[in-house]
């Protein structure tokens, strides 16, 4: 599909206009300025066009503005790559601040870039601040502006119509990538995990920053590696309600939650420094109760300075503290060095072709006479449980209903027992498998 970039200076309100274009609330928005930081894509569809829709950092001058001297220089080079991949670009200024020099800078970038331009002149929620405040946007060169409320969608209509027949003609319908292996990288703030992505991907796809919280939205990348497709899923760090910042922080922790529940496997990079902390083990546990597979990047081992021993007994440690999810793989990382890189998407895929596993009846069957035979249910009000007969109901993850003839008579320590048992006799040690149980059907 054809991209479409939204650039501007921080707080002109360019996610809010992502988000009137999007339908939904898919980037934060805040009036902090410099929320947005990576380049957040979304499809959207107009009319019998579809188009990729671009959200950006906020274009400022590295030292002279909100952000952080680094971040700031690094958000600059995410809004350069999406001017650089774009078909269209829409250039969103602030009607209420005024022609401001940094407008100029960008419009004089986007002449270069040789794209159609689009200046739309944000926050003019009436006829006469329009009349008003729309005049010295002239300055910038263009013949026509693009007057816009995107708080109140006035005036967006108009700016995506025209932008929509500036694109390339579509060359067909997007296919679905078979196999396609969606990995959320997941972790509490500052452990490494845009860092591991930049390091996978080959090329800075999102803004890295020694300072916790740097990542905020979650954002999706395609990529291919070793001939498997996958999306990969930076999300904002994730800590308990009591520490986190304001709702910056707030909105990022949800956003990375949701992240979690649309993905295959999650990938949850700890300091490997620091070792396993109960925000981990939180989120761990978090993982497998949504039913999604767990690979744990033991990452920043670069900085790990143990002898070979001690080193095991760390690692070890670390195992032992994730003991209750079961066979969780454990894969040793370094952004820095690349360590381990393309054995945690080797081992996410191992993880996915798990989960999507499928069993016969007949198999499912041998498990569950194995397991009652070698350890049989308590008794439910005098009398004996029996299970006559389990199925595969689904993957992903694997789910098995399971028939008896007293189901409320199966306690939470059986119905455990029996995970357990699926779990290491179908080779299904390392994802969480669900069961059902259900009373037996009537002739």
């Amino acid at each position: 599909m054809a991209i479409v970039a939204i650039v501007g200076r921080p707080n002109v309100g360019k996610s809010t206009l992502f988000n009137r274009l999007v339908g939904g609330r898919q980037a934060i928005v805040d009036n902090v300025p410099g929320v947005t930081r990576d380049r957040n894509y979304a499809e959207v569809e107009w009319g019998e066009t579809s188009f990729t829709l671009v959200d950006t950092g906020g274009f400022e001058e590295p030292g002279l503005g909100v952000m952080d001297e680094v971040i700031a220089a690094q958000v600059r080079r995410q809004v350069e790559a999406a001017i650089g991949e774009a078909d269209a670009i829409v250039l969103l200024c602030d009607g209420r601040e005024g022609l401001n020099p940094l407008d100029r800078e960008m419009m004089d970038r986007l002449r270069r870039a040789q794209r159609p331009v689009f200046v739309a002149v944000n926050k003019l929620d009436t006829v006469t601040a329009e009349e008003k405040l729309l005049s010295e946007f002239y300055a910038l060169g263009v013949e026509h502006l693009y007057p816009v409320s995107s708080a109140h969608g006035l005036g967006v209509w108009e700016l995506a119509d025209d932008v929509v027949a500036a694109l390339p003609p579509q060359e067909g319908p997007a296919v679905e990538r078979e196999g396609e292996v969606r990995v959320a990288v997941v972790g509490r703030p500052n452990v490494g995990k845009s860092s591991l992505i930049n390091r996978v991907l080959g090329y800075e796809r999102v803004v890295v920053s020694e300072a916790p919280g740097t990542t905020r939205d979650a954002v999706d990348t395609n990529f291919e590696l070793d001939g498997t497709p996958y999306v990969l899923v930076d999300t904002a760090g994730i800590r308990r309600k009591g520490r986190l910042a304001g709702p910056l922080e707030h909105y990022g922790t949800l956003r990375s939650l949701k992240a979690m529940e649309r993905a295959d496997v999650c990938l949850l990079v700890i300091d490997a420094a620091e070792g396993l902390t109960d925000g981990d083990v939180k989120i761990a546990a978090h993982t497998f109760d949504l039913g999604r597979g767990v690979v744990v990047a033991a990452n920043k081992w670069d900085l790990v300075h143990l002898n070979p021993k001690q080193a095991t007994k760390h690692l070890n440690k670390i195992r032992e503290g994730l003991r209750f999810l079961g066979d969780v793989p454990l894969v040793i990382t370094s952004a820095v060095e690349g360590t381990g890189v393309q054995e945690v998407f080797g081992t996410a895929r191992q993880s996915f072709e798990r989960l999507s596993a499928g069993f016969s009846t007949s198999e499912v069957n041998k498990v569950l006479e194995a397991a009652f035979a070698a350890h049989q249910p308590p008794a439910y009000r005098g009398k004996p449980v029996k299970l006559y007969y389990a199925t595969q109901i689904g993957n992903r993850p694997p789910r098995f209903v399971i028939f008896a003839n007293y189901p409320k008579g199966v306690t939470d320590a059986y119905r455990r027992y029996l995970v357990n048992q699926l779990r290491s006799r179908l080779g299904l040690s390392s994802v969480p498998v669900q069961i059902v149980i259900k009373p037996r059907r009537r002739e």
